[in-house]
Formats: structure tokens, C-alpha cells, sequence
């Protein structure tokens, strides 16, 4: 059976920066956010809430809002990598140290 999923379109960086820079611009110029970006958003082709994600994430990189940033969140993916390969490399080591262990005790005379 076919993906019946509706794919959405990608929008490139300068477009997503452009749209989102707007809304920061004419923020003040309605009585709500949400009126500026769906707004924004009909011009941009994009739903309101694609651009809504794009000002929350944009406004959490500048400190606007709480939450972590994308810096942030790119090095705790790191972190949580390097994290993984360490655990996997003690858990190698483990076992090889309780094979040689065993190994030596097999080889002692009795």
C-alpha cells in the first residue's frame, strides 16, 4: 500500500528567515502575534502554524522566549552520542576484561 501521507513542501533558510524576520518586524503593527503570522504565512505559502514554529524557535535563539536554543540543543544531540559510544566501549572493555580474567584463572595449574 502506497505512503497516502501528504509530504510538505521544504521552504530554503533565506525564505524561512525572511518570513520569520517579518513577523518580528510587524509584530506590533495587529492586536495579536498570531494575526501577523497567519498573515505572513498566506504570503509565504506556508500554514500558520510552520511559521509559528519557525518565530517560537527564532525567538528562543535570541532569548525572547524560554527554552533551549538550537545551539544548545545541537550539542546535548552530541553529548547524548558521545554518551552512547562511551557506554558501548565501557560495556566492550567489560567483557573483555571478565574474558581474560576467566581465561587466566582456566590457565593456572591446579
Amino acid at each position: 500500500m502506497e505512503n497516502t501521507k501528504k509530504k510538505s513542501p521544504r521552504y530554503s533558510p533565506e525564505v524561512r528567515e525572511r518570513a520569520v524576520r517579518m513577523v518580528l518586524e510587524h509584530q506590533g503593527d495587529r492586536e495579536s502575534q498570531w494575526k501577523v503570522i497567519a498573515s505572513i504565512a498566506a504570503k509565504f505559502g506556508c500554514s500558520g502554524e510552520t511559521l509559528r514554529s519557525w518565530v517560537r524557535k527564532e525567538e528562543r535563539n535570541r532569548g525572547l522566549r524560554p527554552g533551549t536554543s538550537t545551539l544548545e540543543q545541537d550539542r546535548l544531540k552530541e553529548l547524548e552520542r558521545e554518551n552512547r559510544e562511551l557506554r558501548q566501549v565501557n560495556e566492550i572493555l567489560r567483557k573483555a576484561s571478565a574474558y581474560f580474567a576467566q581465561a587466566e584463572l582456566d590457565r593456572r595449574p591446579k
